[in-house]
């Protein structure tokens, strides 16, 4: 369960989960969900580096031609510029732990919060949250800084729609797994932090404990 009251922001990493152009290729882009995405993501990462804050971006890659780590479409999105100290790691599972060195490289900050962004809202964005709170992290589930598509059913001409997702995924998360946080509260409680100075140790904890990929 979240804590309550929540740990000091301080102790917190901002992630930044699969908002990469791989999801752009083919149909269902056009039917994406939160077109304020890329708007919300970018005010998260402008704060949490104000503030000096660990920002982590994570790649998702599997059989699936657009996420194949050879594709054009293998990239961070062009909003997002991870800058010096800033891992970008490849996964190949949902969550961004398993196949990764993520809880190396937050042990070695002392981190202890996490604020959860990205693609897809139900799948990999969901399921690192899981994870994080079976780890012991307090997590911050940014629902309205994340995204989805319609989940069509395999056998029947019906589909679960990005607003019953949404909605299924908050329910569960919830006070069980995570608080479902405000892009502009989290913002503001950045915006009030100490300015915590970068450690570019860090950077070498990402090269040194596991793979990762700068685009």
């Amino acid at each position: 369960m979240p804590s309550k009251p929540a740990l000091p922001i301080e102790q917190s990493a901002l992630l930044v989960i699969d908002a990469q152009d791989s999801f752009k290729v083919g149909p269902r882009w056009a039917r994406r969900s939160n077109h304020d995405f890329e708007t919300n993501v970018d005010r998260l990462v402008g704060a949490w580096r104000a503030a000096g804050l660990p920002v982590i971006f994570v790649l998702h890659t599997d059989e699936d031609e657009a996420f194949n780590t050879d594709s054009p479409s293998f990239k961070l999105m062009d909003f997002l510029v991870p800058r010096e100290g800033e891992p970008v790691l490849v996964k190949t599972t949902r969550n961004a732990f398993t196949s990764t060195n993520l809880q190396a490289i937050l042990t070695a900050q002392g981190v202890r919060r996490l604020v959860i962004s990205g693609i897809q809202t139900e799948q990999c964005c969901e399921t690192t949250t899981r994870l994080a709170a079976d780890l012991g992290y307090d997590v911050d589930f940014v629902t309205e800084a994340t995204m989805t598509f319609p989940i069509p059913h395999p056998e029947l001409p019906e589909e679960l729609s990005t607003e019953e997702i949404v909605r299924r995924t908050e329910y569960a998360l919830r006070n069980r797994f995570a608080r479902i946080a405000r892009v502009d509260a989290l913002v503001a409680e950045a915006q009030g932090a100490p300015l915590k100075p970068r450690a570019l140790p860090w950077a070498e904890e990402a090269r040194a404990f596991g793979p990762s990929a700068h685009p």
